[in-house]
């Protein structure tokens, strides 16, 4: 079993942003902390416990998680270990801004359990990081490592932000040095999408702002996927790679389609071919919780054809790929003829150039 709770606080919404999200001065820790547990509470009877009884990975994502008191990340991870056996070397991950980052803090993250902390630093630009609204700066980046490794975090991971306007005269090589510099154990790199109801889609339909071209992307994409290689890294999915040793286990659970509880507004859950999701808005949820409703949004169950498309796509997004007889031969062929994949011990796995086209092919496979 797998955990994630949604934490939708935070100081400010970045340009691009387009998840659940409460911009809040001042953080309601205690009385988010007391609405997940309620929450918790309604799934111990839940049946899927009867297969999967040990919690593996708990991941406190959101929204900015490191803005909550660290009494209230505490809290949470003792009430779930109170309910349900956690595994000894369970991983526990906290995403966390870099300005949040203080002595004091990573201490109290540690002491409650916390081994992995996944820094949103985006970009080492002073100009890219005020035009995202971010409200950190590089060298708040910089400390933010430091701070952690002296608190004993073991895993640092770094999220990084590629395909940005050319008009910001970003440097994609140079974010990529800095961030080897720091000697993170994970990096996780997404290129810049425009989502509807952002800033940035605002700019972009006032004509404010110029997105790079598809060529651009791929280029910023195969020269992190080059570097990854040449520093002896783990490229293990399109958008993760990591030291030997140092995937995401929780991200990893859902490629595999592993069962998952998801806690606090806009969280997912899901077992098998069953899915379900949470009100999205922090005040819908908060009230509904406060009264003992349900906080379910929707449902579904796929079906088998759409569980195949499902593990067809989550399977060819990882370094294991698919088993060589969920292709079509022909297609098999030409996708490696083109470059697109590698046949390797019965499998069939892509190869960056193909994960560039992931969605394209998965289509064509269907």
């Amino acid at each position: 079993m797998h955990i994630y709770v949604h934490v939708p606080f935070c100081a400010r919404r970045c340009s691009y942003c387009d998840f659940s999200i409460a911009v809040r001065r001042v953080v309601p820790s205690t009385q988010f902390a007391s609405a997940v547990t309620r929450e918790w509470a309604t799934w111990q009877a839940h049946s899927v416990w009867n297969t999967s009884p040990t919690i593996e990975t708990v991941y406190f994502g959101g929204g900015t998680p490191s803005r909550l008191d660290p009494i209230a990340i505490q809290t949470l991870l003792d009430r779930i270990r109170a309910d349900r056996p956690v595994g000894g070397d369970a991983e526990i991950t906290l995403e966390a801004n870099p300005d949040d980052i203080t002595p004091e803090a990573a201490d109290r993250w540690r002491g409650a359990g916390v081994n992995r902390v996944s820094l949103g630093v985006q970009s080492f630009d002073a100009g890219v990081l005020a035009w995202m609204h971010r409200t950190h700066t590089a060298d708040q980046s910089r400390a933010a490592v430091a701070t952690l490794r002296r608190a004993g975090i073991g895993n640092v991971s770094l999220d990084l932000i590629f395909a940005l306007p050319p008009a910001l005269g970003g440097d994609w090589p140079r974010d990529l040095d800095e961030a080897f510099a720091l000697e993170p154990d994970h990096l996780s790199l997404y290129g810049l999408t425009v989502e509807t109801h952002t800033p940035l889609a605002r700019w972009r339909e006032r004509g404010e702002v110029l997105l790079g071209d598809d060529d651009a992307y791929a280029r910023d994409f195969l020269k992190a996927a080059d570097r990854f290689e040449r520093e002896g890294w783990d490229h293990y999915e399109v958008s993760n790679a990591a030291r030997p040793g140092f995937r995401s286990r929780h991200n990893s659970a859902y490629w595999r389609r592993a069962p998952y509880i998801g806690l606090g507004p806009s969280a997912h859950s899901g077992f098998g071919a069953e899915r379900s999701w949470n009100v999205r808005e922090w005040e819908a949820w908060r009230v509904r919780a406060g009264a003992g409703q349900s906080l379910t949004a929707g449902a579904e169950e796929l079906s088998p054809d759409a569980v195949s498309v499902e593990n067809l796509y989550l399977g060819l997004r990882t370094r294991e790929g698919v088993p060589a007889g969920a292709l079509d031969g022909d297609q098999a062929g030409t996708w490696i003829a083109e470059g697109w994949a590698r046949a390797e011990h019965g499998r069939i796995r892509l190869t960056p150039e193909g994960w560039l086209r992931l969605d394209a092919l998965v289509g064509a496979a269907k």
